[in-house]
């Protein structure tokens, strides 16, 4: 009823999802930015106690969240389809994805990161499912992507954009390795075992994309730019 059993062009067995399972894929979402967006007020109403003494600005900051994490979402699923580095084994390094949905999490803490994070995953299984197992799907959309938004631990720390996103990335590095290590072990290279084949070969590309975010966030332009933003969602 939700999804339909396929052989794609790799002779694999996948599970796409079918009209009515991408409706549900829909409301799921929207269900999780809804919850985010919970999350987030109670995140600026802790900040900002005293911008939320009236409904309409209390209003105006939930319409303001909404917008950002959707956004967020959205821009993060078009720069995950451009590719800087398209490794010849496999994965690749987009262009600063990751780092787009780490900051849901930095801007409004843990708990609007978290299902920001898992939103997407949701999303990128509307996009471009690749399900071979009903675990690995988890795995990959929920956790994996569900773990960028850890970057909210650092929310209000020194430096915290890039404490969150190192601790956003190594949550999804952490997943990402596991479902390798677990699903994959028949695509692991000749003569290597299969957990560090899972490791290396999740870390070129997951690390690679660490790399140059670090670099760009170190630039004290993108830093005010980033701290200005984060003063207007939650004001």
């Amino acid at each position: 009823m939700f999804y339909n059993v396929v052989v794609n062009d790799w002779g694999e067995t996948t599970y796409v999802p079918t009209t009515l399972g991408n409706v549900l894929l829909a409301v799921i979402l929207t269900a999780l930015l809804a919850a985010a967006v919970f999350f987030a007020g109670k995140y600026a109403n802790r900040q900002h106690p005293e911008d939320t003494e009236a409904s309409q600005k209390r209003g105006k900051l939930t319409a303001k969240q909404l917008v950002f994490c959707a956004m967020s979402i959205a821009l993060g699923t078009i720069l995950s389809e451009i590719k800087i580095i398209d490794f010849p084994w496999g994965g690749s390094t987009t262009l600063l994805s990751m780092l787009v949905i780490c900051l849901p999490g930095y801007f409004f803490g843990l708990g609007a990161g978290l299902l920001t994070g898992v939103a997407y995953g949701v999303l990128q299984l509307l996009v471009d499912p690749y399900v071979l197992f009903p675990m690995q799907l988890v795995m990959d959309y929920f956790l994996a992507f569900g773990a960028l938004g850890m970057s909210g631990l650092f929310a209000n720390a020194k430096h915290g954009l890039l404490k969150g996103y190192l601790v956003g990335i190594l949550g999804r590095y952490v997943f990402a390795v596991l479902s390798g290590w677990i699903f994959f072990a028949e695509y692991a290279w000749d003569g290597w075992p299969v957990l560090p084949y899972s490791l290396v070969y999740n870390g070129i590309y997951i690390f690679a994309e660490a790399a140059i975010t670090l670099v760009i966030l170190a630039l004290p332009p993108v830093q005010k730019a980033i701290g200005t933003v984060k003063k207007m969602t939650l004001s």
